[in-house]
């Protein structure tokens, strides 16, 4: 799964070519990316930050090109521009970090990774958020250009359901004696949170939120 063929599709389209006549001061700031290994239901958006309007403009790339305006979490930060070139192709994402979990003894699989694509203090780095298949999230920084593993980290899927709107009260509801959530409970509530696409822009807001902050 190559990147470049989207950057290629997004210039091409009437959209796009339409948007940057009326933007002609808009410039790239992020690539934003669902990979479900497992369902193979992936997205693939292309972000450009609008100066005047202080928006973001999003393009989804899947199917038809469709473009949104969103609002950005801090109106006062300028995201760093991005460019199209990458050393990481998103196909290389799943083994890189499959190579970093074994070092550090990690022995789940990825079942999804939600990756976002941005220049951070002049580099450009990947923000990944990966479900594992021992129902937790994998979090972790790559550096693009030398493909470095910055940042590793597994966080319970119990703390990311108690960030979520009745994910908590869910998780209660299906405690047994000793207080733990079933299993079987709790993977119902994760397909739920991945059929809802309002869930994606927040946990994607969020993401862009971190990566700004670092």
């Amino acid at each position: 799964m190559k990147i470049q063929p989207y950057f290629d599709k997004l210039e091409g389209s009437k959209e796009y070519k339409d948007f940057s006549k009326k933007h002609p001061d808009a410039f790239m700031v992020a690539g934003f990316f669902v990979l479900d290994l497992e369902m193979k239901k992936n997205i693939h958006q292309i972000d450009y930050y609008l100066p005047k309007e202080k928006k973001v403009a999003a393009f989804t790339l899947d199917d038809k090109v469709i473009l949104q305006l969103l609002e950005v979490m801090d109106a006062s930060r300028i995201p760093e521009k991005l460019d199209a070139e990458t050393e990481i192709d998103l196909d290389a994402l799943e083994g890189i970090l499959e190579d970093e979990m074994k070092n550090r003894g990690m022995s789940e699989d990825i079942k999804k990774i939600i990756a976002v694509l941005q220049v951070q203090g002049g580099k450009k780095v990947w923000n990944l958020n990966c479900v594992l298949s021992g129902m937790e999230i994998l979090k972790a920084h790559v550096e693009d250009k030398s493909k470095t593993v910055l940042k590793m980290e597994k966080v319970s899927l119990g703390e990311i359901m108690q960030q979520v709107p009745g994910g908590a009260k869910a998780m209660a509801g299906s405690a047994g004696k000793e207080g733990q959530a079933n299993e079987g409970d709790v993977k119902k509530e994760l397909e739920k949170l991945n059929k809802l696409e309002e869930q994606i822009e927040k946990e994607k807001e969020k993401l862009k939120k971190s990566v700004k902050k670092k």
